[in-house]
């Protein structure tokens, strides 16, 4: 079967490009002003996305199960494991905030509440999984650190953050409150597990230097957790009044700004770190990857967080912020979805391992020879 025996190498860090198109669509959304058409628009490009991948996956593990397992195995493949989860979670939080302009409200909370509760569950199971196969079977060291560590670990915050949105739809009383206590949970969860992570990824650069050229705009990896975290804690907030007892309501409101406003800052600072380091990789002939689909749903979270600190605070600082990292976000979805679109008509991205799979291998190479960059 020729469609089939094209899919051989069509990895999980697929679903980067349903995550990265959904968060357009939803971070237009969450600005002081949109057009709703447009973000329904976006929207629904990524519902047909994340279908036709659904699709081709199914195709995959039928066809070429030894190689599914063998992505699972592969130390490089398998944290992408949690944009399946986390690609779920986006269209469905994108039927809430973006796709109900076309399909209507009770279809949007329907579809949300399915892709919720699977996203949830498959993001939970990667958590738990993934990190597990590391210890056990991968045993990476130090010079194989990426932020793709961090896919994983990402995904049951963007369960937390996406999970209120569905609690005015459930009957008051506790079946709201679990609802929305268990996002603050997931919170933890995810930031725990990432203040654990990310001071190996620092390490990594520190003692081994620049990651390789196709695996640079991975950096901006380090973003997600810290935007989609304070978009979080702002969405809690916002419907913690009447459905958690006081003074808990107020507290997660106050909490919400303290925590949100210097994880900003930091987000701010990596985000000029990592813009550097990509720079100076385009200057010695970074070329398309997929991997360059990193750079949309990250940027896409700080948006969203931004936009919830300027409504909490009232500060235009934080709207001016969300308008102007919205602008950031159309510029590298637009240089994603060109180089993808033309990889697929060329062919030259299916057929072959993923470049994340084939720069990790060549900078262990490198490592082990002991070369210096």
């Amino acid at each position: 079967m020729v469609t089939a025996a094209r899919l051989r190498h069509l990895g999980p860090n697929w679903y980067a490009a349903v995550m990265g198109t959904a968060i357009v669509g939803s971070a237009g959304a969450a600005l002081p002003s949109h057009v709703p058409w447009l973000c329904a628009a976006l929207w629904a490009l990524s519902l047909l996305l994340l279908l036709a991948l659904l699709a081709a996956r199914a195709l995959h593990w039928t066809h070429h199960r030894d190689q599914a397992r063998a992505h699972l195995l592969d130390p490089a493949t398998a944290p992408f494991h949690g944009c399946v989860a986390m690609a779920l979670l986006a269209v469905g939080g994108g039927a809430l905030s973006a796709g109900r302009y076309w399909i209507g409200v009770h279809a949007a909370v329907a579809l949300d509440a399915v892709l919720f509760t699977a996203g949830t569950a498959l993001g939970l199971a990667a958590a738990v999984a993934v990190p597990y196969l590391m210890v056990t079977r991968h045993r990476p060291g130090l010079a194989d650190a990426t932020p793709v560590w961090l896919l994983p670990l990402v995904a049951p915050m963007v369960s937390a953050a996406l999970g209120p949105a569905l609690v005015p739809y459930l009957p008051p009383g506790q079946p709201r409150e679990t609802l929305l206590l268990g996002c603050l949970a997931l919170f933890g969860l995810s930031l725990l597990a990432t203040l654990l992570m990310l001071p190996l990824l620092l390490a990594r650069l520190l003692l081994h230097g620049p990651l390789p050229l196709a695996l640079t705009p991975a950096l901006f990896l380090v973003l997600g957790p810290l935007g989609q975290s304070t978009t979080a804690t702002g969405a809690i907030a916002d419907l913690a009044p009447g459905v958690v007892p006081a003074p808990y309501d107020r507290g997660l409101t106050v909490f919400a700004v303290l925590y949100g406003v210097p994880v900003m800052g930091f987000a701010l600072l990596w985000l000029a770190l990592a813009a550097a380091q990509l720079v100076r990789a385009r200057r010695r002939g970074m070329r398309f990857a997929l991997t360059w689909w990193g750079l949309t749903f990250p940027v896409g979270t700080c948006v969203t967080g931004a936009a919830s600190l300027a409504r909490h605070t009232g500060l235009a600082v934080y709207a001016g912020l969300a308008v102007g990292l919205y602008a950031l976000l159309l510029i590298t979805w637009a240089a994603a979805a060109t180089g993808t679109v033309r990889g697929l008509l060329s062919g030259a991205l299916l057929p072959a391992p993923g470049p994340a799979r084939g720069a990790l291998r060549a900078a262990r190479v490198r490592t082990r020879s002991g070369a210096v960059r």
